[in-house]
C-alpha cells in the first residue's frame, strides 16, 4: 500500500478553490497539527506572547481565507518551506498596516492550544540555545511531525479498544531491543511474553509507517520522502 496518497500541496491547492468546503476544513485540521512551530518562529523573531498568538491566529485566518493560497509555489517542495516563506511575507505586510487593522477583520480564528503555548515554547527555547530561528523552526516542526503520527497511532488503538495496550507499548517505541522489559509487559497486560514480543514489534512497525506517512505529507515528490524522512530524524536526534 503506497504511503504517498495525499499530500498537505494537494490540500494546499485544492483549497485555493473557494467552492471546497472539505478541503477548507482538511486545510483547517493542517493549520492545527503544524501552529506550534509558526508560533515559536513568530517567537523567535522576537514577538511577545501575546502578539505572538494574535500574529499566528492572523497568520492561519488569512491562509484559511485563501488569501495566500494563490502565491503557493509548490516548486518549493517542502510544505514547511511553503510555511515560513508565506509567514515572512505576512510578517513584513502586518508591519505595514494598522494595528487596529491588523487585530480587526472578519477572519475565523483556528482553535488552537495557546493556553499551553508559553510552557511549552520555554522548553523548546531551551533546547534550542544557540541555534538560529530557521533551525529551532525546523526542529519544532519535526516534534510535530512526531506528534502526528504518534496522535495517528494513538487513534488505531483507541478504534480497535487497545489503549491501554498503546500506552504500556508507547514508551519503548525508539528503544533498543535489550532495553525491552518484555516479560513485564506481559505480566502487565496479562498475556504471554512471546505475544508481548509481537505487540511491541507491531506497534513499532506501524508507527514507522505512520511517521513516514506524516512526513510523505509534507513534501511535492515521492521520491522525496526517503531523504525527508532522514533529516527529520536527524532532527529528532539533535543534529
Amino acid at each position: 500500500m503506497p504511503v504517498f496518497v495525499t499530500t498537505h500541496w494537494s490540500v494546499v491547492l485544492a483549497a485555493s478553490d473557494r467552492e471546497s468546503p472539505d478541503s477548507t476544513a482538511a486545510l483547517e485540521a493542517l493549520c492545527r497539527t503544524y501552529w506550534f512551530p509558526i508560533y515559536g518562529l513568530v517567537r523567535r523573531w522576537g514577538h511577545g506572547p501575546e502578539d505572538a498568538e494574535d500574529l499566528t491566529q492572523e497568520f492561519f485566518a488569512r491562509l484559511l481565507g485563501q488569501d495566500q493560497l494563490r502565491a503557493a509555489d509548490r516548486e518549493q517542495g517542502r510544505f514547511r518551506t511553503f510555511l515560513r516563506v508565506v509567514l515572512q511575507r505576512f510578517l513584513a505586510n502586518q508591519r505595514e498596516r494598522s494595528r487596529a487593522e491588523k487585530r480587526g477583520g472578519g477572519f475565523r480564528r483556528v482553535p488552537l492550544d495557546t493556553s499551553v503555548a508559553e510552557a511549552r515554547w520555554e522548553g523548546a527555547a531551551e533546547l534550542g540555545k544557540g541555534l538560529g530561528a530557521e533551525a529551532v523552526f525546523e526542529r519544532q516542526w519535526a516534534f510535530s511531525l512526531l506528534e502526528e503520527a504518534l496522535n495517528r497511532l494513538r487513534t488505531d488503538h483507541l478504534a480497535s479498544g487497545r489503549e491501554a495496550e498503546f500506552q504500556r507499548l508507547k514508551p519503548y517505541l525508539a528503544s533498543e531491543r535489550g532495553e525491552i522489559p518484555y516479560a513485564a509487559i506481559a505480566s502487565d497486560l496479562g498475556i504471554r511474553e512471546g505475544a508481548a514480543r509481537v505487540a511491541v514489534h507491531r506497534l513499532r512497525k506501524r508507527f514507522r509507517e505512520l511517521f513516514r506517512a506524516a512526513v510523505a505529507d509534507t513534501v511535492a515528490d515521492p521520491s522525496e520522502v526517503d531523504a525527508e524522512v532522514r533529516h527529520v530524524a536527524s532532527l529528532l536526534a539533535g543534529g
